[in-house]
């Protein structure tokens, strides 16, 4: 009878989690900002069916990358958990944590199974609150923990290299227009340096909108709308640098401002 192989407790768990990251670096990444009035979700990705970014309740919102069955399914579990617990209790007792810690238990469990494959995933949970400092971003990765993100963050793909160029370029206060242009740029880095061209058809962009008076605060933003916001900062550029030369520009009125939110 041969001896069976072994392999010690350490090694089996980082071959999982080399495993779990180089499923989950194979897709397109996921950026998540805070602006003004909320936070914005951008995602590369053409298809209009398969959504990497989805609503889970009134003020919390999901982002996913890696295998879309997997995280598939956790997006249709929390969205049980929080209309049981909204259902149950209260729709304020639904929070980003609570659903946060109910997806760590969940990774963490199968990521430490050895009966199963760990999940190529890696989540965003994001509630947004009554004002930017209350704004809660969770980042989970393929193994269950927990991290507290703020300001900017990315997941999947080259996360690392654009998570670096958000937090060099980010700051408090943008407009939408704004965060969603520095989204874009940051989705263009490649890994070798170079920047990639990516139309407003090859996104998947939404928002937590702390302004809606719906007691829902999630929105797509599509076509029409989407091209629009993409063309404002542009606009906005081109206007300044006209203005730097001697003109009557003030005849023209004021500058344009981001087109504002069309309710569902």
């Amino acid at each position: 009878m041969s001896t069976p192989f072994y392999v010690s407790p350490q090694q089996a768990m980082a071959d999982r989690a080399e495993y779990a990251r180089k499923g989950i670096a194979r897709g397109r990444s996921v950026v998540v900002l805070q602006y003004a009035d909320g936070i914005v979700f951008v995602a590369e990705n053409p298809s209009r069916a398969l959504h990497k970014v989805s609503e889970i309740y009134d003020r919390i919102a999901f982002a996913a990358v890696g295998k879309y069955n997997e995280f598939e399914n956790l997006r249709i579990g929390g969205v049980r958990y929080a209309d049981l617990r909204g259902y149950t209790y209260d729709r304020d007792d639904v929070t980003a944590r609570g659903l946060a810690n109910v997806y760590a238990q969940t990774l963490g469990t199968i990521f430490s199974s050895v009966g199963e494959k760990p999940y190529e995933v890696e989540l965003i949970v994001a509630e947004v609150g009554a004002g930017p400092e209350d704004d809660q971003i969770y980042r989970l990765p393929h193994d269950g923990s927990i991290v507290d993100e703020h300001g900017a963050v990315a997941v999947g793909g080259n996360s690392d290299q654009i998570g670096s160029y958000l937090d060099q370029r980010h700051r408090d206060g943008m407009t939408l227009a704004e965060a969603l242009e520095l989204a874009v740029e940051s989705l263009k880095r490649d890994t070798n340096g170079s920047d990639r061209q990516i139309t407003a058809e090859q996104l998947e962009v939404a928002v937590l909108d702390r302004t809606r008076p719906q007691q829902r605060k999630f929105k797509r933003i599509l076509g029409s709308q989407l091209s629009r916001l993409l063309a404002t900062e542009p606009a906005e550029s081109s206007g300044a640098a006209e203005e730097s030369a001697p003109s009557s520009d003030s005849s023209d009125g004021p500058a344009p401002t981001a087109p504002p939110l069309d309710d569902e």
